[in-house]
């Protein structure tokens, strides 16, 4: 992202020329925030957290991503100011917008969510703590320090609009829309999905797409052209899938596990957690900090400068098995499959193959069990029943759609749970994954969730050889409400049954022995300090790879 700006800038109009947007515009208002500490510390605080270690192209941070949103935030303020003149949004309410939508993600940590979803809650159990409130802290500090020309009215105004609660101050109740363009609590269409789905897809190579011009304010909501109702879903649909091949991404997770584990190593030296409520030290923390610790030389840094050797060598904690469960059954889930209980099962003597030698061994430490809870934007709901719409034919008349104003072909249900358990040495991964499928067997599906193959309609197949495809189109489109009986399947319509209900069965992908010992795809440690670590009994030997393969 480059930057411009003619001489005397102090008064005129900076251009910052972006990757997604083209050039963007900021006043010198907006920019006295830009150039301050608290805002330049985003540069240095990736997007994606460590995702850049499985996509190198997701290398963007919170920068340009602030500075997208409230680029977009100001166009949405504008668009509906200029469409519609009766709403009586004046630019102080577009400055504030504006500013909300840039200063929203002041508060990340290093590595974006990983600090707040990972890290926190994992160093400072029970402290309730999100970086939300981080970045109201950090507004409020950066106000305090460089005395920026807004009144104390106007900074309630712009925490409220962050935070997305028409609540917080008189404007919520005179404008309650303007409270759904940086944060929509209603529905998540917002400008801060606008911009981030497009700047993600972008720096993974997928398209994203921008609703703006369709946005139009009834009833003192903001509501959407029926005609856009594909490309609303296509956006709800887009972040669900960059949640599931991204930002949960098998191998992002074993960093983010890593990560994690290297701070909280850290943490009794570093004492990390605890800047999180003091903005003086809290804008200096950023993903440097991987850096510092493994650059540093005190002997109580080096267990996670060993760690932090590993993410650099690839010799990452391993996805051991996973399985997709119904939405319902996320706390069962949770109760039941630990990494206390997958060792409590391992040690139990129920598990027949297993190498004696490493069920002594094995410990909750070597564990990591990863519960992801993933959906369209608003949990198990459709999240295009909270949205509301308008049509040429009636532009001040906003109503819900029905299904059959938008597409019968939605999915039935909006949310999964996807589970994966991890082993942080490879000679565990049989062991591990033996104990996890005994309490798979355990078990029980929600109640009314049929099982194994009660639960494949049988007119749902993965079509592998078709004698006709216009058959084929035909059936699918004249398909029955109920499911068919298993002697109707014609003998043209080969192929494995899906199921839309998961089982509680083993999974076949990933199936190993008991005593299989995977072995690390990365070479032997090539710096010194790995070296001597190895010598000395920090860091387990590793074996080299086949060389040009590296596993993600």
């Amino acid at each position: 992202m480059a930057e411009n700006a003619e001489p005397g800038s102090l008064t005129r109009v900076r251009k910052f020329k972006d990757w997604v947007h083209d050039y963007v515009s900021f006043s010198p208002w907006i920019c006295s925030f830009i150039d301050t500490k608290h805002f330049q510390r985003l540069r240095s605080v990736k997007q994606l957290g460590v995702s850049y270690f499985v996509f190198p192209g997701a290398a963007h941070n919170r920068f340009e991503h602030c500075l997208g949103v409230g680029h977009l935030a100001r166009l949405m303020a504008m668009h509906l100011k200029t469409s519609q003149p009766q709403l009586g949004i004046t630019d102080q309410h577009v400055k504030c917008v504006e500013l909300a939508g840039l200063c929203h993600d002041l508060g990340h940590g290093p590595w974006s969510h990983l600090w707040d979803g990972v890290f926190i809650p994992t160093a400072l159990p029970g402290k309730r703590w999100k970086h939300e409130d981080a970045s109201e802290m950090m507004f409020d500090d950066l106000v305090e320090t460089y005395r920026p020309e807004i009144t104390p009215e106007e900074v309630i105004v712009v925490k409220a609009l962050i935070a997305g609660d028409r609540t917080r101050c008189p404007l919520g109740a005179e404008k309650p829309f303007l409270f759904e363009i940086v944060a929509n609590a209603r529905n998540g269409l917002d400008v801060d999905k606008f911009d981030y789905i497009a700047r993600d897809c972008h720096a993974v190579g997928d398209r994203g797409n921008l609703l703006i011009s369709s946005a139009r304010v009834i009833d003192n909501k903001i509501c959407y052209d029926i005609k856009d109702a594909n490309q609303i879903y296509e956006l709800y649909y887009t972040r669900f899938s960059l949640h599931k091949r991204v930002y949960n991404h098998k191998t992002t997770k074993a960093i983010e596990y890593m990560v994690t584990d290297a701070l909280l190593a850290a943490e009794p030296y570093l004492k990390l957690a605890s800047l999180v409520d003091k903005p003086d030290r809290y804008v200096f923390l950023t993903d440097n900090l991987l850096n510092k610790i493994q650059e540093s030389t005190e002997k109580e840094l080096e267990p996670a400068r060993a760690i932090i050797e590993r993410i650099h060598t690839r010799d990452l904690y391993r996805l051991v098995d996973y399985k997709v469960f119904l939405h319902a059954d996320l706390d069962m889930v949770r109760q039941n499959v630990t990494p206390a209980r997958i060792v409590e099962v391992a040690k139990s003597g129920s598990l027949e193959g297993v190498d004696e030698e490493l069920v002594v061994q094995l410990t909750e430490e070597y564990v990591a069990v990863n519960v992801s809870v993933l959906h369209y934007g608003k949990g198990p709901r459709n999240p295009l029943d909270d949205v509301t719409f308008y049509s040429k034919q009636q532009p001040d008349v906003g109503r819900k759609a029905d299904h059959s104003d938008i597409s019968l072909l939605m999915p039935s249900v909006f949310a999964e749970v996807w589970l994966r358990v991890y082993t942080k040495d490879c000679q565990f991964f049989g062991l591990i994954q033996a104990a996890y499928r005994q309490i798979l067997k355990m078990l029980q599906p929600s109640e009314g969730a049929a099982t194994s193959d009660e639960q494949q309609p049988a007119d749902e197949v993965a079509p592998e050889e078709l004698d006709d495809p216009e058959v084929m189109v035909n059936e699918q489109l004249h398909r029955p409400s109920t499911p068919l009986a298993s002697n109707t399947i014609g003998a043209n319509r080969r192929g494995r049954t899906f199921g839309r209900t998961p089982s509680f069965s083993d999974n076949a992908f990933t199936t190993v022995p008991p005593n299989f010992r995977d072995v690390s795809p990365s070479r032997k440690p090539r710096s010194k300090r790995a070296r001597e670590g190895e010598e000395s009994g920090s860091m387990p030997a590793k074996k080299s790879r086949i060389d040009g393969v590296e596993t993600s």
